[in-house]
């Protein structure tokens, strides 16, 4: 290590009080965080890309400062979803370090690893007060049923008023209206129970069928459209 001469020629001045680093919370613990490996955690973070075009949620589950577990959601960009792709072969097995240094593809995913490793290593993890953490595959919970991803997309103009175009129930397949063209209601398919059922040998069109529903006072109206087309 080199020093400056004028460092060179300072008097040394003994060092008082030791300030260590606070402690943080880590499932269940105070830690005093030194080293990667003394970072537990899981959490989430969210990221965009230069443009805004479109946004990446990640969840990551970390022990010993190690990535065990990666979620990655991705909306708005159809080359982000293979950047997605990428991301879980690149996560798992490394450190949070790496990982912040790591080119995972797409701007959103860098973005949002950027935000979770702000929050881990601060000690904001969602499972900062939970004993021992969260097990491996925890971060499947945020899919529910299915395995997918919570998902809303609406759409509106001034002109023709909103859309529902999915929920968190599934695919919208019609908008109920009252006598005054206000929603009431939609009625909807579950692609994810749908595709469960196909797989298990359940014909389509039946799969389809029993997987259908309403929401809201569909059944009481007066006009119902297909937002997609109408």
């Amino acid at each position: 290590m080199q020093y400056s001469r004028e460092v060179q020629e300072m008097f040394c001045v003994a060092k008082g009080a030791k300030h260590g680093p606070a402690p943080i919370p880590e499932e269940g613990k105070w830690v005093k965080a030194k080293e990667i490996t003394d970072i537990f955690g899981l959490t989430h973070g969210v990221g965009w890309c230069a443009p805004q075009q479109g946004a990446c949620k990640l969840t990551l589950n970390i022990k010993s400062g190690i990535i065990e577990e990666a979620l990655i959601e991705t909306i708005g960009c159809s080359g982000m979803t293979h950047s997605a792709a990428m991301a879980a072969e690149i996560l798992p097995g490394k450190t949070i370090l790496e990982a912040l240094n790591s080119d995972l593809v797409c701007d959103a995913i860098n973005t949002a690893m950027r935000e979770l490793f702000l929050q881990i290593v601060y000690g904001r993890s969602q499972s900062a007060f939970s004993d021992d953490g969260l097990p491996i595959g925890a971060g499947l919970e945020d899919l529910g049923k299915g395995m997918r991803s919570q998902v809303a997309t609406m759409f509106g103009t001034r002109e023709k008023g909103p859309r529902y175009l999915e929920m968190a129930e599934g695919y919208v397949l019609g908008i109920g209206l009252d006598k005054n063209n206000e929603i009431i209601g939609y009625k909807f398919v579950n692609l994810g129970k749908m595709m469960d059922a196909i797989k298990k040998g359940v014909e389509p069109n039946e799969a389809f069928n029993s997987n259908v529903n309403t929401y809201g006072r569909f059944a009481e109206a007066v006009t119902v459209i297909d937002p997609r087309k109408q």
